[in-house]
């Protein structure tokens, strides 16, 4: 069952055609529409009566922006963007008109690829060899066993092995950096020592993900490298269509 809200997907050019059988959320999915208001446009369908972010329409969400995405310039929502009617959609579209007009040129042909940088899980012997200190410790945890030997050791490979990621991380956002049009910092992730997003042309990611997994190996014994994209562009758009913040 719907409401008579309007949930919102994205903000796209006017004369977007949606892709073949895309579905909205809820369960029957609901029939995605646009609705034009001059040169823009809204991605729109009828709003389930109680919202969840359940696992089926997060994904269904997702799924709409990316392939969205691959056919031009798309300002996304965050998933439960809800308003009260069709006419509050058409007020929204007119009043910030050269908003969306201006990031959406600004998105144009470009894509959002997220690097996470951890600690990497096989360090540790790496570690062992190139730290004089952490060396030390072990041999002394080994020679007079105890809580407080094993605590020092612990402690001392924790705090290296984030030193150690932490230190890759600055040299992986540098180097990344120089091929995007802007980045943008992520949330703290736990066990996570750079988590940011990166602007980067379409035609340009091959490239990006090539320089992303040379450094992945370059840096193996130092930290691990996650790369997720390309994505909808949700990290340079802010909540209300504006351009985002666009630095870390």
């Amino acid at each position: 069952m719907t409401s008579g809200n309007v949930y919102v997907y994205a903000i796209v050019p006017a004369g977007t055609v949606l892709p073949a059988d895309c579905a909205g959320v809820d369960d029957p999915p609901a029939v995605v529409r646009v609705v034009e208001e001059g040169p823009v446009a809204a991605v729109v369908s009828a709003s389930p009566l109680k919202l969840r972010a359940r696992r089926r329409d997060l994904i269904a969400h997702q799924e709409l922006l990316t392939r969205l995405s691959e056919d031009g310039p798309v300002i996304p929502m965050r998933f439960g963007m809800v308003a009260p009617d069709e006419e509050a959609v058409r007020r929204q579209l007119s009043g910030s008109r050269a908003t969306h007009l201006a990031v959406l040129h600004q998105l144009d042909g470009r894509v959002e690829v997220n690097v996470k940088v951890l600690t990497a899980p096989d360090a540790l012997g790496a570690l062992v060899e190139q730290d004089e200190r952490v060396r030390g410790l072990r041999e002394a945890a080994r020679v007079r066993p105890g809580h407080e030997a094993n605590l020092r050791l612990g402690e001392a490979v924790a705090a290296a092995l984030a030193q150690r990621a932490a230190a890759a991380g600055r040299r992986v956002l540098d180097e990344l950096s120089s091929l995007a049009h802007a980045v943008a910092a992520g949330p703290e992730v736990r066990g996570c020592e750079l988590n940011a997003s990166f602007l980067v042309g379409r035609d340009e990611y091959a490239v990006f993900r090539a320089s992303a997994e040379r450094l992945a190996a370059h840096w193996r014994e130092h930290a691990e490298l996650r790369v997720a994209g390309p994505l909808p562009c949700y990290s340079f758009v802010a909540a209300e269509g504006a351009p985002a913040p666009a630095e870390v």
